[in-house]
């Protein structure tokens, strides 16, 4: 194999590649203080009798078993390998091993140094590669190393720390190239799918794990490139960490990097011990008849082979079966209660992982700072992010603008039905320009739930920090809007309430975007419930139909209508005091409409507590409703 920047052939130690970074494999970590500086030492993870099971989609009544008493060890130094036919309960494995599941009925146990692992243990300590990149795509390479460092590594650590894991990071994931490259959507190219999943390789370790998980880290990559990322990961189980990954279909180098394998057909251990030689060895004493290695055909290829084939015959439970009574199932149950055994006789530095208190390392305000410093202010640069949240109000303020000119000092009777209708259009259209913030966060959830999932931050911080980047520009918004309308139409009373009427819609409609995008399992449905319950709100506002006039089993809603508070606060900031004029059957203005003796202040106040309620439900609705099902 060919080094990659000279393209001379490199001998590894043990035959490993060494294309990576500016230094040999055997000297990464050695000559750098790589494992110093951001690798903390591994973890035995143990698990036994795992039975994980799910409800049948198709029968609700009937439960599916995705894994059947499983049973097996990882060990720090070692990278081990999950195999198996798809469906066989590779990721599956993967995810109860993590604590990544969210459905499903578990049975058995998963112990870290012989203790049962918590939640925040888990998110502060270990390390995770999704399937599938979430990054940000706003963000270089270095800037979304540098983001999840200042994330998930002590405060006290000095920035210029940091910054060396990151450089050691970019130098040892050969990231150099793309060093300043943004990371890129699908609606913008970025850098390449093998640069992606070593960045994604990157923010797990920059994250100090004691425990590396990584599902299918070769998928979609090349075989050169999927060389790369598996040396990589196996110079990191070299320094001592635990690795444990999901591999579908690797090439006979990726294959033989691995010390240990597991391999699950239908749910069941067909094979668990060292990989290579002995595995061939251990199917070919087990089952005589198959045909052995045939010329040309790598280990790998043949394993694969076999057990996709077994799989395809229904021959699963005979592998399961044979590897029952194999003494290798004797020598793993051994090592399993001897793991377990030592829950008590641990270090301190163990200890005190195990039980830790918390699930992020930095507090809220420092994650907010971070979210703000790395997310915002890209957002801020970026035409994308700020042409939906002005354009639509540039335009309307316009129309508006031309079409009502000068329409408020005019309280002639034929002039009020047109100072109502354009209040009301004031009011109505940042609510319906919450349609903006939904993709904010519904196309954000695989990022945000790998970030959570990873021990980033809190959920009230993220919602905290998506609030504060859209107020900022919603506060600009107001400002230069408002003036634009309330001076051009010459509209009577308060220019503050008029101002803080509008600003305090678009905030309410911000929080409710996101607490139906929250709820919401897709954009498709988020787009028709939002617009929906908006222009229910029209109807019971008072301008369609007056508030006496609405029939008393409906009057309730009326009650909770946000835009009622909103319109009727304009109303009485436009007709108080002598502009309240007689307009029809002797009525003033506010009496027809039913505003009339209303605190147009205390019902600004009103909406206010709308805006804290929406947020309330949106915290709620990302916290505790999950879509994605594990």
């Amino acid at each position: 194999m060919a080094d990659l920047e000279s393209g001379q052939p490199v001998n590894g130690p043990a035959g490993y590649l060494e294309p990576l970074g500016s230094k040999p494999l055997s000297k990464v970590g050695s000559a750098t203080g790589l494992s110093k500086a951001f690798l903390s030492a591994g973890m035995p993870v143990t698990f036994k009798d795992v039975q994980y099971t799910v409800i049948n989609n198709q029968n609700k009544k009937e439960k599916i078993s995705l894994l059947q008493n499983v049973s097996g060890f990882l060990l720090p130094g070692e990278m081990s390998a999950l195999m198996g036919p798809s469906g066989s309960g590779k990721s599956t494995l993967l995810d109860v091993l993590s604590g990544r599941k969210t459905v499903g009925e578990l049975q058995g146990q998963v112990a870290f140094a012989g203790n049962k692992p918590t939640r925040n243990f888990l998110r502060r300590f270990t390390g995770y590669v999704e399937q599938f990149d979430t990054l940000l795509g706003t963000l270089t390479v270095e800037e979304m190393l540098m983001y999840t460092a200042d994330l998930k590594r002590p405060m006290h650590q000095s920035r210029q720390d940091k910054q060396a894991a990151v450089d050691e990071l970019i130098d040892v994931l050969a990231l150099e190239p793309c060093r300043s490259v943004l990371i890129g959507s699908a609606m913008s190219k970025g850098i390449s799918g093998g640069q992606a999943k070593r960045v994604n390789i990157g923010i797990a370790l920059v994250t100090n794990p004691r425990v590396l998980f990584l599902d299918e880290p070769t998928s979609g990559l090349d075989s050169y490139t999927a060389n790369e990322v598996m040396t990589v990961v196996k110079s990191l189980a070299t320094m001592g960490i635990t690795v444990c990954a999901t591999i579908h279909s690797p090439t006979p180098y990726c294959f033989n990097l691995f010390d240990r394998m597991l391999l699950l057909l239908r749910g069941q251990v067909a094979y668990f011990g060292p990989n290579g030689k002995m595995a061939i060895e251990y199917f070919r004493d087990q089952c005589p008849h198959l045909e052995g290695l045939k010329d040309g055909e790598n280990e790998a290829e043949w394993i694969v082979d076999l057990t996709t084939q077994a799989d395809r015959q229904g021959r699963a439970a005979d592998f399961g079966a044979a590897y029952a009574k194999s003494e290798l199932k004797t020598a793993a149950e051994a090592e399993i209660e001897r793991q377990l055994a030592m829950a008590s006789d641990l270090d301190e530095a163990t200890r005190a992982d195990l039980a830790v208190k918390r699930e992020t390392v930095t507090p809220f305000w420092w994650a907010l700072r971070t979210l703000l410093k790395y997310r915002t202010t890209k957002n801020y640069k970026s035409p994308d992010y700020l042409g939906p949240r002005i354009a639509d109000k540039l335009i309307f303020s316009l129309i508006i603008f031309t079409l009502f000119w000068k329409v408020g000092n005019d309280l002639s009777g034929n002039n009020i039905t047109n100072i109502s209708a354009v209040l009301f259009m004031w009011v109505c259209l940042p609510a319906f320009g919450a349609a903006s913030y939904v993709p904010a966060i519904v196309l954000e959830r695989p990022l945000f739930v790998r970030e959570r999932n990873d021990g980033l931050y809190r959920v009230i911080t993220y919602l905290v920090a998506k609030m504060v980047e859209e107020l900022g520009i919603a506060l600009i918004n107001s400002i230069i809007f408002s003036n634009i309308v309330f001076w051009a139409l010459q509209l009577q009373g308060s220019f503050a309430l008029f101002w803080l009427i509008y600003f305090l819609t678009l905030s309410t409609g911000i929080v409710l975007a996101y607490f139906i995008a929250a709820l919401s399992p897709n954009m498709d449905v988020a787009n028709a419930a939002l617009p929906t319950y908006v222009v229910s709100l029209l109807f019971f506002s008072g301008f369609l139909i007056r508030f006496d006039a609405i029939p008393n089993y409906w009057k309730w809603y009326a009650y909770i209508d946000v835009l009622r508070y909103a319109w009727g606060s304009l109303m009485a900031n436009q007709f108080a005091g002598e502009r309240n004029v007689v307009w029809v059957d002797n009525e003033s203005v506010l009496d027809l409409y039913s505003l009339g003796g209303i605190n147009m202040w205390g019902w600004l106040g009103i909406e206010a507590c709308f805006t804290t309620v929406f947020f309330l439900f949106a915290f709620l609705a990302l916290k505790y409703v999950r879509h994605e099902k594990r």
